[in-house]
């Protein structure tokens, strides 16, 4: 579903902890880091489609998550031909997103990125809330800057979030929970 400029209505997601940190998942198989975001289904609105991208995603459900603000309107980007498919080119420019930030009233062990067929992510971590744009891929970094700054006057104690080394959470076997020591060298991407 495109609108007429060629962009697909999405959501993106910022999850926050009690210390302002974000969560940040790295795609499956890939050396890249985002945050949750997905499609809006025909029929959907924003709000709905945003609880099933976080289900679907993190395996969290409404009751661990509390909405604290939304984007005004929708933050759009473009993506770069090389990343699109064949058979839309032409047609697709891009997405446009309304961004939520909620607020993680659950626990960490309630996240569960086995949830769906398809996961989107195969290891997640808290970041301080203003994530390095240099692990976000490229044509992404505008709408993440955009979404932070404006979604940050929600923030209850900004500054206050504690500065301490992210910790990588890998799936090590069903269930299992592993921390590793992070790099910090991922780079984003699609």
């Amino acid at each position: 579903m495109l609108d007429r400029e060629g962009f697909r209505p999405n959501v993106g997601i910022i999850l926050l902890n009690h210390q302002n940190e974000v969560w940040w998942g790295k795609r499956v198989r890939e050396h890249s880091w985002q945050f949750p975001h997905g499609g809006i289904k025909y029929g959907e609105t924003p709000e709905q489609a945003m609880n099933r991208e976080v289900e679907e995603e993190d395996g969290l459900r409404a009751e661990h998550v509390r909405i604290i603000g939304s984007t005004r309107d929708w933050l759009r980007y473009e993506v770069p031909d090389h990343f699109i498919k064949r058979e839309v080119r032409g047609h697709y420019r891009g997405q446009k997103q309304i961004w939520f930030l909620l607020r993680m009233i659950g626990r960490d062990c309630d996240v569960n990125l086995r949830v769906s067929e398809h996961p989107e992510f195969d290891a997640w971590r808290w970041h301080d809330y203003w994530v390095p744009m240099d692990m976000v891929i490229e044509f992404k970094r505008d709408v993440y800057t955009r979404a932070l700054q404006e979604l940050s006057r929600f923030l209850t104690r900004p500054g206050s979030a504690a500065r301490r080394q992210p910790r990588d959470r890998t799936l090590n076997k069903p269930g299992t929970l592993v921390n590793e020591p992070s790099s910090m060298t991922e780079s984003g991407s699609e």
